[in-house]
């Protein structure tokens, strides 16, 4: 490594000096350990045990520990440890369940000391007491674990922790016969090395299996532990119950966990997958690392502190076959690449925002808020300490508070009860969800499902009220899009026949007194240039046609029509006309000023209901009026996507299952799954579970319908020997004891039974609801603390 500082540490006697340094390794490691001079390490793994000298300029090779031709079983090591008061001692757990040590003060090549085959499955995790040289403890995936005297052939005592995984065992660093193991269950025993029948203390400390777990050096009562929900937990054991006093969020699982020397609150951490970085928290600052190494290429499996007494040095190996020493000050600070300004939403609305101090005091623009400044200054200081390096911090936070009313989501809520997304034809869903957001004062969701009914219905049945109102104006009325002067005059009747053989079909201008309605039709002659197509204008009276009952009226002139001679007067006048004061003025001028229009043609006819005809009423549609559904395709996608942008996913989902194949195949898979996410994230939020399944059910996506198929097995265990049931009834084929007794009447259950997945333990549902109302432990007597129950 180029440009790397060097540390020089005085511990005592012995000088540890160096810089950040690498080697690549034969094969990827499991695990490393470190001498008591902190001279040499020692890594391990499936096809790697080699021991390397700590130089000052680099890593080298002093011994291979893997001798013969045919290396056995016992050389595939999952974790490795060197006694830190006997230097020529080293212990391996095997993933063949073999417990072995290694004298390495032998003269022979193969230095394996003693073989232990008491584990049926693979060993996780071996610990040597931090100052009894013989004793070893080891931890198995057997659900066991042996504590071994190494004067001896055999272990002299075996824990049960009634489990299916112990992942790590860890001597105490005070007290001399305790131990704690955490488990795939999620909970963490604290036992006495004297009483090997049953634990000290039991608790639940995180809700996936629990990895790793790590002694304070220094302060007798801290355990820290880490497990697959990405969290890091600081426990104060010295409580009758233990306590949880740090917590730190992570990014992936935590697989290692290690106390930093001489920093009571600095520990390191790194991932099982997924993230190869080391980090070294702080934990009274869990939301940002204090430190962070980032050499590594893949997954890190084994992190260890050169020194019991140095925080300087850091060593670990990795997957990717690389051997590192990391020294603490060229680690990468997150805080000094950390954005200082922060912005979050409240549980009801409300608007907190950080930012620098200076940022906050130099806005002198700000205007109070009407009815008084809502915003609450809050100062964070925290003072510089010489022995950790964070940057000094002064921030200032602003809460804007809200209206709630103006933020509930009372109206989602309602909405996902009461909206029908399947059982009934598609018209009456439309409607009913209309109305369901009518009802909620939402009136364009409202529009939205009537013009869904309309677009996507049959036309026989569309049966719309708001569709019917100008049959009692205008009696039956086809809808049209649109039909041409030639067109009508040819399909007007007998009695249009009639009045062209008589040469009278011309007409200027008609007046309709039933609906008193006037249509000015202006034709060839009156247009701009002789054969050219125009807009035929119609002009009604009071009572005006609405857009529902004509879309629209073209008037088609490409073809010339005949010419006919019309007389004066079209029918026999019953009065004289002296004056019609309900013709516009500038229609009167229009054919006045016209030179193919005679004065008596100017004039405004007059028609009797008995002897006028309804223009409208008798013509016939040039083509079916109902458009393929596919013509609406495009506006509703655009439509869905509207609503997914302002944030209403739920008209977009619920839309999108209404709609079903008339809409699906228009919009991406992509673009739908994410849709369904978010929508079913939401419900879930709201705890409106039975909602989420029919969402989930009604999905044609593969990947959401599956998420009713994942995480629906549950692995039970023998109430009596906590083994697990691999039959499936409830006698257990170990003990063969029913595992369906209540804990509270001691009776066999039939029908619900209710158990806790920690201690598995359970009983009648009315028994243990009475039970938990007096007491929030196991009934049993396990001492479990009862979190989580199944049905």
């Amino acid at each position: 490594m180029e440009k790397m500082s060097r540390v020089t540490t005085a511990l005592g006697s012995n000088t540890i000096s160096g810089r950040t340094m690498f080697c690549h390794l034969d094969a990827p490691a499991n695990a490393i350990s470190v001498c008591r001079d902190a001279t040499q390490v020692v890594v391990a793994g499936r096809n790697i045990f080699k021991i390397y000298a700590l130089e000052e300029e680099q890593f080298v090779e002093k011994l291979n520990l893997r001798v013969g031709r045919k290396p056995s079983l016992n050389f595939s090591c999952a974790d490795v440890m060197w006694h830190q008061m006997e230097e020529n001692l080293l212990a391996t757990a095997a993933t063949n369940g073999a417990v072995v040590t290694w004298n390495l003060g032998k003269p022979s090549r193969n230095k394996q000391d003693q073989l232990f085959t008491e584990h049926k499955r693979t060993v996780n995790k071996v610990c040597f007491h931090p100052t009894e040289v013989y004793m070893l403890l080891s931890g198995s995936q057997d659900g066991f674990m042996k504590c071994f005297d190494l004067r001896k052939k055999e272990s002299v005592s075996t824990f049960s922790g009634q489990s299916e995984s112990v992942r790590d065992v860890q001597f105490s660093m005070k007290d001399y016969f305790t131990f704690a193991a955490s488990f795939e269950n999620g909970n963490v025993q604290l036992w006495d090395i004297r009483r090997p029948d049953r634990y000290e203390r039991m608790f639940t400390a995180h809700t996936g299996p629990v990895f790793c777990c790590d002694w304070h050096p220094d302060d007798r009562g801290w355990l820290a532990t880490g497990g697959r929900d990405k969290m890091v937990k600081v426990w104060d054991m010295t409580t009758n119950k233990a306590k949880e006093i740090y917590c730190v969020q992570t990014i992936a699982s935590v697989a290692r966990v290690k106390w930093r020397p001489e920093r009571k609150h600095h520990l390191a951490t790194c991932s099982m997958m997924v993230d190869h970085n080391i980090y070294v928290w702080d934990v009274r600052r869990p939301f940002i690392p204090f430190a962070t190494f980032e050499e590594h290429k893949d997954v890190t499996t084994g992190i260890v502190w050169r020194h019991q007494h140095d925080p300087h040095f850091l060593l670990s190996g990795s997957k990717d076959s690389t051997l590192y020493q990391h020294m603490f000050k060229d680690a990468t600070r997150p805080v000094d690449k950390a954005n200082p300004e922060g912005l979050c939403f409240g549980l009801f609305g409300d608007l907190a925002f950080a930012a620098k101090e200076s940022l906050i005091n130099s806005d002198a623009n700000r205007k109070p808020y009407p009815g008084g400044d809502r915003r609450y200054p809050i100062f964070f200081f925290k003072k510089a300490d010489p022995t950790e390096q964070f940057t000094h911090v002064s921030s200032v936070l602003n809460v804007f508070g809200t209206d709630l009313e103006s933020n509930r989501m009372d109206w989602f809520v309602r909405t996902a009860q009461l909206y029908l997304l399947s059982g009934k034809p598609f018209a009456e869903l439309c409607d009913h969800n209309a109305k369901v957001a009518r009802e909620l004062k939402r009136p364009r969701v409202s529009t939205t499902w009537t013009m869904l009914r309309i677009m996507f219905s049959d036309p026989a049945n569309l049966t719309a009220p708001g569709l019917n109102h100008s049959h009692s104006k205008l009696g039956n009325l086809p809808l049209m899009n649109s039909f041409s002067m030639k067109d009508m005059g040819t399909g007007m009747g007998a009695e249009g026949r009639l009045e062209r053989s008589k040469g009278e079909l011309r007409q200027d201008n008609m007046h309709l007194e039933p609906g008193n309605l006037h249509i000015n039709n202006n034709n060839e002659e009156n247009e701009e240039t002789e054969g050219s197509e125009g807009q035929a204008e119609y002009m009604f009276g009071d009572a005006e046609l609405d857009d529902d009952d004509l879309y629209s009226m073209e008037h088609d002139n490409q073809m010339e029509e005949q010419e006919y001679i019309l007389p004066p007067e079209a029918f026999p006048l019953r009065h004289e006309i002296i004056d019609n004061p309900s013709a516009p003025e500038h229609l009167q001028q229009d054919k006045a000023d016209s030179p193919h229009v005679s004065g008596n043609e100017a004039e405004v006819m007059c028609l009797t209901p008995i002897e006028s005809f309804s223009l409208i009423s008798i013509s016939q549609p040039l083509f079916s009026p109902h458009l393929p559904a596919s013509f609406f395709c495009p506006i509703v996608r655009e439509m869905l996507s509207y609503y997914a942008e302002q944030g209403d996913v739920q008209m977009a989902v619920s839309v999108l299952i209404v709609l079903g194949d008339r809409i699906r195949k228009e919009i991406d898979d992509l673009t739908q799954e994410h849709w369904y996410m978010s929508y079913i994230d939401l419900l879930q939020r709201f705890e409106l579970w039975n909602v989420s399944n029919e969402v989930i059910k009604l999905s044609t996506c593969s990947a959401i319908t599956c998420l009713n198929q994942t995480s629906t097995t549950l692995h039970i265990n023998c109430s009596s020997c906590k083994r697990a049931m691999s039959n499936k009834g409830w006698i257990c084929n170990k003990c063969h004891q029913c595992a369906s007794v209540c804990a509270v009447c001691h009776h066999v259950v039939k029908g619900l039974f209710v158990w806790c997945q920690g201690c598995s333990h359970g009983g009648h549902l009315e028994h243990i609801m009475n039970w938990l109302k007096i007491s929030a432990h196991c009934p049993a007597g396990c001492g479990h603390l009862w979190f989580s129950f199944s049905v």
